[in-house]
């Protein structure tokens, strides 16, 4: 099952996508008033249950990303097994992942403009797989760790590059401006799409082929990170991990390309479709 939360004429709601069109459920499912609710009280098999037509055109909505306030966004970086060699530092590979995190306000849904920052140029994509817990939890084993999660969607995490170097020992200035990434279109709940098959990741900017991988590349599966954040913190439902991004951004360029307004980008993940979303300048909201 496909599900998105949306907008429509300035409205919060939600709902199953299908080949004809968004089936909403908000109104229909008794105290469950968005998408988040329903990840938070276990109750897919009530949207299940829901009958009618998709009565919405995705064309007239304006997509939000969909967990509208989840209580945690953990973010991996250096995941893909190529990624280290991209800093050239002679390192090891990585014994742990690295970790940051970040704000929903640092988010926008498919579709709408990402926002390059009056205070900078060097607005970077990074296309990746982002899950979506279900099933909460403290010390998750490994072997259980893939019933934790809800559904997969897409993130490209933006990133403003010369911001990442302001603080001696963390990336969180740079990976945190407004309206910086974007996650969507909507959530696969793993009914559809098994987390433990392997996913083609593609990122294209103006159509061009920037990014290309499998998750079969992951130095850190998804079971394993679950499993790791779990020793540290409780994993709450609707928390969203995003797993990591292969070689080619931006940055890796020489010289580096950064995204401009008129960019388009598209993450494009096997078995949940494609995120896209343009690019404006801070303040315009024009792509």
């Amino acid at each position: 099952m496909k599900l998105a939360s949306y907008t429509k004429d300035g409205t919060p709601g939600f709902g199953i996508v299908t080949k004809g069109g968004i089936l909403p459920l908000d109104g229909r499912l008794d105290g469950i008033a968005n998408l988040q609710a329903l990840i938070e009280t276990d109750a897919l098999d009530k949207a299940r249950a829901v009958s009618g037509e998709a009565t919405l055109d995705p064309a007239d909505v304006t997509f939000t990303i969909p967990v509208g306030n989840p209580e945690k966004i953990w973010c991996i970086g250096v995941n893909y097994g190529n990624r280290n060699a991209e800093y050239k530092d002679g390192s090891d590979l990585p014994k742990y992942p690295s970790l940051f995190v970040r704000s929903r306000q640092s988010f926008v849904g498919h579709d709408v403009p990402l926002e390059r920052p009056r205070v900078s140029e060097q607005l970077d994509y990074e296309g990746e797989i982002a899950l979506v817990i279900g099933k909460g939890g403290r010390d998750i084993p490994r072997e259980t760790a893939l019933d934790h999660i809800f559904g997969l969607t897409i993130c490209n995490e933006g990133t403003i590059r010369d911001w990442l170097r302001h603080g001696k020992f963390n990336v969180t200035q740079g990976k945190n401006f407004d309206r910086s990434g974007a996650i969507g279109p909507w959530i696969v709940t793993t009914d559809e799409l098994d987390p433990k098959s392997e996913l083609s990741l593609e990122t294209r900017v103006n159509g061009e082929v920037r990014q290309k991988d499998t998750t079969a590349n992951l130095m850190f599966p998804f079971d394993y990170l679950i499993s790791y954040l779990s020793s540290f913190a409780t994993l709450s439902p609707g928390d969203i991990i995003v797993t990591g991004t292969p070689t080619g951004a931006g940055v890796r360029f020489d010289p580096p390309i950064w995204l401009k307004p008129g960019d388009v980008v598209e993450v494009e993940v096997s078995g949940i479709g494609t995120l896209a979303n343009g690019v404006a300048d801070q303040g315009t909201g024009n792509a």
